[in-house]
């Protein structure tokens, strides 16, 4: 079999319907559209989120609590996550982001507590909790903090 040889099977493709176009058509006048109303006007419908005059899900659910705008989100690496660099390693928010445990470099970055480490790494965060600083220092590593582009 060859590339010009396929088809599709037999009654599979049906010609696309032509409305409008006469009364000997079967789609002439409205185009199938029915008379009148809403939906027979060029453009007519609802919108996907409308429920028919019903009071929306969006006015209808209860708002609770509080969003803060000026929140400032960090990506979060575990000390244990340091593990996986080499003993010595300058490690910052490119590194991290090569290695995975990080989605975006460009996103400041905060250095956690959880797990341990057991060699000596240099590590450039934004910022680091008082017990990550501990276990990096522990195992004769450093954290450097860079300070946190404002946009």
């Amino acid at each position: 079999m060859r590339l010009n040889e396929l088809a599709p099977v037999p009654g599979a493709r049906r010609k696309a319907k032509r409305v409008g176009r006469g009364n000997g058509s079967g789609l002439g006048k409205t185009a199938g559209r029915g008379n009148k109303g809403q939906k027979s006007r060029a453009g007519g419908g609802t919108a996907p989120w409308f429920e028919g005059g019903q009071m929306p899900l969006q006015r209808r659910v209860p708002k609770r609590g509080f969003t803060n705008i000026f929140r400032e989100a960090y990506s979060i690496v575990n000390v244990e996550a340091l593990g996986r660099f080499a003993e010595g390693s300058e490690v910052g928010p490119v590194e991290l982001a090569r290695a995975g445990l990080i989605s975006k470099a460009d996103a400041p970055v905060k250095l956690l507590g959880s797990g341990s480490l057991d060699r000596p790494v240099t590590v450039r965060v934004h910022r680091a909790s008082a017990s990550a600083v501990e276990k990096v220092r522990a195992a004769g590593g450093q954290v450097q903090l860079i300070p946190v582009k404002k946009e």
